[in-house]
């Protein structure tokens, strides 16, 4: 039985199916904008080249730290990256919570 006090009930992994496409989008275009490769980026990071791979195709998803220290590598501040997210999701009304 969910908790009485919860307010969101648990969401499914595809919940945010096409939010998280625009997110991967977005990301993935910032890298381009910037004539950088997965490797060039993730070099960036600190990281494998997979790791890079792996956000963008949507096998693994970012936390918020992560987004932010990719931004930082992709040299945009978090605050434009939120409000480019969010005007996207606007024009395509992706972002439902689904249970």
């Amino acid at each position: 039985m969910p908790c009485k006090l919860c307010i969101l009930h648990p969401v499914s992994k595809s919940a945010f199916t096409l939010a998280s496409d625009e997110f991967r989008a977005l990301l993935r275009q910032l890298r381009l904008d910037r004539g950088l490769t997965q490797a060039d980026l993730a070099n960036r990071l600190g990281l494998p080249q997979s790791f890079v791979s792996k956000y963008e195709t949507g096998e693994r998803r970012l936390d918020f730290v992560e987004t932010a220290a990719v931004c930082v590598a992709l040299g945009v501040a978090i605050e434009e990256f939120a409000s480019d997210f969010a005007e996207k999701l606007g024009k395509t009304g992706s972002l439902k919570l689904e249970r």
